[in-house]
């Protein structure tokens, strides 16, 4: 049995009745310790398993998660589990229940049946959570939410409350989702005299969401929602949430810490909530990253001021970050001492950790439970990514996509160049002559570890070979722009690359991991372009032609990409929205996966070697170095990308490669 269990009114009734220690009033300075435990950014990895290499992945997966809130649960006298969003989305099993073979009404998502098993306390939406639009959400949380083109009914959902604080409906102005709760729960504590008791305590949970979704989701959300600040929406509901009684504020918030000045809609607010009056802990995610990270002065958290990197505090508030597709769980290890009416925090003897389900190369065993609970849809997942869409004769693979290799990207641009081509055929005539270009990026380049690459090999393609090149159940778009936006946007995702110093006789990082792979748009279909890694951020681009002539400014260009980017994803200049001239219903995994039936035999000298970009020859002093998959130089060779060579392996599945940027490939 759980430690922490609802205490419903006749339960306190007949305590009071009998005498027991819950009706005795709670001797000032008991004390009680009481384990907030944390989930965040799953992403419906609800198995450690791997969709598209069709294989087990013990180095993920909210089935091994599990077992690790079992053991806290073991040692914690009084334990509380919840959820930081990003959760229903993610993996080919969430895109199949989503999208393949939505689910029915009646039936419970995988991921949330999962969450059930274990007892969940609460838990908020992430800004994933709206990739599949407000009536899918709105049907699998079983939350109406009084929003345009959302039916009201009564569907299955999640067993355990969902807090939303900063979302609104544009109808009524009231929060899609209650913005907060109040669990009442048994909290099992010593006096100081040693003897052991239990008393009611109130529990207040208050949830937040990204305010740019509805940049980054504006199809599915503009005009039927608002958003507002992280800590305005605090400031509003926090005093009410207090004067409810409560003990402790739990702020369970999709986001990530940045101390830069703060603004309505900061992505990444948490630095700020922290000082919000009357929040005692926070619970976050979003930046796929870990809070606390001790010792690590890679750590994007180290040096932050008012953060307490090594105990888990920020402006003197406990924080826990869990990382990722359930490779963690969080822990706030709270001591509670009893002053007055109420239990406080001891902060001299509270401390944030996070716990992973591997160390090394063993990995703990997956909770027993979970499996069978989303069997059937598993398995129905799989046949659905094994069916066949072609084959090709060339590896696609993201190993060396930041030095040039294109092979996964360059079928991702044809397809959506055919797409749109054909579509302004059709029914754009007034923008034929205009050159359509497209843009893609590797969204594996081992942020999630080793494994987090596209490594298809050469023969049959199947839809999960697709599902890989193309993550994310974004739709296709295209924008009209000039040249001048289309240097500004190479500008912007030439970011990627740290300044090299020439002179440096030491190993200089090549790739700036702090700016997501996925933001390393690469451009084809004509044009070519040279980056200068030497010079500043914005002023990269140092040739950008067209056919073979330089790029006018004025000169109009149509790039195909996806509702993220086109909406402003990313903070690309120009890309705001107003410039979408195809907003298709289609997504581009779609969209590749029909150009792949269609072509059946993909080439590598046709599909896989268009390499638009290159980077200005320099002479270093000293080696220029980027990290990749340990054994995979040949990739590079048959990339033609001879100026790459391994230079040291780290031993943890990844090699440090030095590349000789005076070198040019053709």
């Amino acid at each position: 049995m759980r430690p922490i269990l609802l205490v419903s009114v006749l339960s306190l009734l007949v305590a009071a009745c009998a005498g027991t220690p819950a009706s005795r009033p709670v001797a000032q300075g008991s004390r009680a310790r009481l384990a907030i435990l944390e989930s965040t950014d799953v992403h419906s990895n609800v198995l450690g398993y791997d969709y598209y290499k069709l294989a087990d992945d013990p180095t993920i997966g909210f089935d091994r998660m599990a077992t690790l809130v079992k053991e806290a649960r073991d040692e914690y006298p009084n334990t509380l589990l919840f959820d930081a969003g990003d959760t229903i989305q993610g993996t080919a099993l969430a895109d199949y229940q989503a999208n393949v073979e939505p689910l029915g009404c009646g039936e419970e998502l995988a991921m949330y049946r999962a969450m059930d098993a274990l007892g969940y306390d609460g838990g908020t939406i992430g800004n994933h959570e709206f990739n599949y639009g407000l009536p899918f959400l709105s049907q699998v949380t079983a939350r109406p939410m009084n929003v345009e083109g959302v039916p009201d009914q009564p569907c299955k959902g999640p067993s355990f409350p969902l807090v939303l604080a900063n979302v609104t409906s544009t109808r009524d102005g009231r929060p899609i989702y209650p913005p907060y709760a109040v669990l009442e729960r048994s909290l099992r504590y010593r006096t100081a005299d040693g003897r052991e008791a239990t008393a009611p305590i109130r529990i207040g949970i208050i949830g937040f969401t990204p305010p740019p979704i509805l940049t980054w989701d504006r199809r599915h959300l503009e005009g039927r929602v608002r958003t507002q600040g992280v800590v305005e929406a605090a400031e509003r509901y926090v005093p009410e949430l207090r004067a409810k009684g409560v003990d402790l504020v739990v702020a369970i918030s999709h986001g990530g810490l940045d101390a830069s000045p703060y603004g309505e809609t900061m992505e990444n607010a948490n630095w700020h909530l922290a000082k919000v009056p009357g929040v005692d802990v926070l619970l976050l995610g979003h930046s796929h990253a870990v809070f606390p990270d001790p010792g690590n002065a890679k750590s994007r958290f180290a040096g932050m001021p008012e953060v307490d990197n090594e105990r888990g505090f920020v402006h003197g508030k406990p924080a826990v970050m869990a990382g990722f597709w359930g490779k963690s769980l969080g822990i706030v290890d709270l001591a509670l001492v009893r002053h007055g009416d109420r239990w406080e925090i001891d902060p001299a003897d509270s401390r944030s950790l996070v716990r992973n389900i591997r160390e090394g190369d063993v990995s703990v065993a997956p909770d027993p439970r979970i499996r069978p609970l989303v069997r059937d849809a598993h398995e129905a997942t799989i046949g659905y990514v094994s069916q066949p869409i072609g084959d090709s004769d060339f590896a696609m693979t993201s190993h060396f996509a930041d030095v040039g290799e294109v092979t996964a990207l360059q079928p991702v641009n044809m397809a959506q160049r055919t797409y749109v081509e054909d579509y302004i055929a059709r029914n754009l005539p007034q923008y034929e002559g205009i050159p359509v270009l497209s843009a893609a990026a590797a969204f594996k380049t081992g942020f999630g570890g080793p494994e987090d690459y596209t490594d298809i090999a050469p023969g049959p393609l199947a839809i999960r070979n697709a599902a890989d090149l193309y993550l994310y159940p974004n739709t296709l778009a295209a924008v009209k722009i000039d040249g001048a936006t289309l240097k500004a946007w190479l500008e912007r995702a030439a970011n990627r690359f740290n300044q090299i110093d020439t002179h440096r006789t030491e190993p200089q990082e090549l790739v700036n991991r702090r700016f997501p792979g996925y933001n390393f748009d690469v451009i084809q279909g004509g044009i070519r372009y040279v980056i200068d890694v030497t010079k500043p951020r914005g002023e990269r681009i140092v040739e950008l032609t067209w056919q073979g002539k330089p790029v006018d400014p004025a000169a109009p260009f149509i790039v195909v990409t996806n509702n993220y980017r086109a909406s402003g994803g990313g903070h690309f200049p120009g890309l705001d929205g107003s410039s979408v001239i195809v907003s298709a219903p289609d997504t581009n995994r779609d969209v590749l996966i029909e150009w792949v039936r269609a072509t059946r035999h993909l080439l590598r000298d046709t599909h896989g070697s268009d390499r638009s970009w290159r980077f200005a020859p320099v002479r270093t002093a000293g080696p220029v170095v980027f990290t990749s998959a340990s054994g995979k130089l040949a990739s590079a060779r048959a990339a033609g990308l001879a100026n790459v060579r391994e230079l040291r392996d780290n031993g943890d599945g990844t090699t440090i490669y030095a590349i000789d940027l005076s070198m040019q490939e053709h």
